[in-house]
């Protein structure tokens, strides 16, 4: 197996995750702490693997540009969840 067939493997796999688990879950989250409401203690779980999977495939990135702006799109994400949970937790 090639380094790129198996890039290609470990990719569709990541997509299919995050696509059907992470960003609803992500998605989720962000629409109640634009409601206001705080992070609880799974929230806060489900951002710390969040981010160590951002930063495990960053290689896998950094190799395939053309995941780039997917990438960049669930890092920012994740930026807009934990600032606004910032401001929930100043306002609260």
């Amino acid at each position: 197996m090639t380094d790129d067939t198996r890039d290609l493997g470990i990719a569709m796999t990541l997509l299919e995750k995050f696509n059907e688990e992470t960003l609803p879950k992500a998605l989720e989250i962000k629409h109640r702490l634009d409601q206001g409401e705080r992070l609880d203690h799974w929230d806060i779980e489900f951002l710390e693997q969040y981010f160590k999977r951002a930063e495990e495939i960053k290689p896998l990135v950094d190799r395939h540009p053309e995941y780039q702006e997917l990438y960049a799109r669930g890092v920012h994400l994740y930026k807009q969840i934990t600032d606004q949970a910032v401001q929930n937790e100043k306002a609260s």
